[in-house]
């Protein structure tokens, strides 16, 4: 009997949320997505320790911003070594707001790849979607090299990023869902707000609606997931990013699965074009006090984890 992950297959590109390399041959995602959390809690693990060990003893002469975009790039080829497809790594979320510094780094980690016999088709870049991150990435794409933009919370922030021509966007789900799970405080309906009624899972329809009535080719994938009814509530997207224990309960789940987006009813209940500039970027996610506030607390979140990081290699280096 199929279970639901299988059946999410059919019609979504099911990627994996994780840097744990075992989930990855248990699930058999196309693609995998990594972060500084996920990558920091990786190389944590014991298992791990040798690829952390070997960056640090063969580049004993790299900067510490040189030793994290090794370890990154190691995390990655053995990533590609278990999946298909793609791996997305991250540009150093203390760039947010730095588009030279990003096209850099970014050139940078594409270089290591390369030079270690992958291909830059395997790889996604991954930046945030600020403005300048989104300069960035337009600059980058021009180039051949992909990019996916992360702490997307809003529809101008999906525009910005189409007119950029990036290859793939990743709308965050659970953390809309917990801005205003929090917000309603005793308010807060669950049932009331779960499955299509989820205000995660409506701001990333809106996106796929857009897309798809006006044929813009970037990908959209479901990020940040916190149940499984999201999940399904998505179903169709191009592609979603799932964490090892939602994964899981997707494969252990036998009930049927209904494909929920489609192109076609994206455009039958067509969305206004809507144009997209610097100023409307700014103001518009200047007035969505949600997305104003996740973008910031996801930079913060990852800039602290980036900082762990370089304290673990410094630490491995002084051994």
């Amino acid at each position: 009997m199929s279970n639901q992950l299988d059946l999410l297959r059919q019609f979504t590109t099911v990627v994996a949320d994780t840097g744990d390399f075992e989930a990855m041959r248990k699930y058999r995602p196309t693609d995998a997505t990594t972060n500084p959390s996920l990558i920091l809690k990786a190389a944590q693990q014991e298992e791990n320790r040798y690829l952390l060990d070997k960056v640090v003893s063969d580049h004993a002469n790299a900067s510490a911003s040189e030793l994290v975009d090794h370890l990154l790039v190691a995390f990655g080829r053995e990533i590609l070594s278990i999946i298909p497809g793609r791996v997305s790594t991250e540009v150093d979320a203390r760039l947010s707001f730095d588009t030279q510094a990003s096209i850099e780094r970014a050139r940078q980690l594409i270089e290591l790849y390369q030079r270690s016999g992958i291909e830059r088709e395997r790889v996604l870049i991954k930046l945030a979607s600020t403005w300048e991150g989104i300069q960035a990435a337009r600059v980058l794409q021009a180039e051949g090299i992909r990019c996916n933009m992360t702490l997307l919370f809003c529809l101008p922030q999906a525009l910005a990023c189409a007119q950029a021509k990036v290859q793939l966007i990743s709308p965050f789900v659970g953390r809309i869902y917990d801005w205003y799970k929090k917000n309603a405080g005793a308010q807060w309906d669950e049932t009331a707000s779960a499955g299509a009624a989820d205000p995660g899972v409506q701001s990333v329809t809106r996106i796929y609606d857009y897309y798809k009535t006006y044929d813009i080719p970037t990908e959209i994938m479901g990020a940040s997931f916190r149940n499984i009814g999201q999940i399904q509530a998505l179903a169709g997207c191009d592609l979603l990013t799932i964490s090892p224990d939602l994964l899981n309960q997707l494969s252990g789940n036998t009930t049927g699965l209904i494909r929920q987006l489609t192109p076609g009813h994206a455009k039958q209940n067509a969305p206004a074009w809507q144009a997209s500039n610097e100023v409307s970027f700014r103001t518009e996610l200047n007035q969505d006090a949600m997305a104003t506030e996740k973008l910031a607390e996801g930079i913060r979140a990852f800039v602290a984890d980036g900082i762990k990081l370089d304290a673990l290699i410094a630490q491995a280096r002084g051994k």
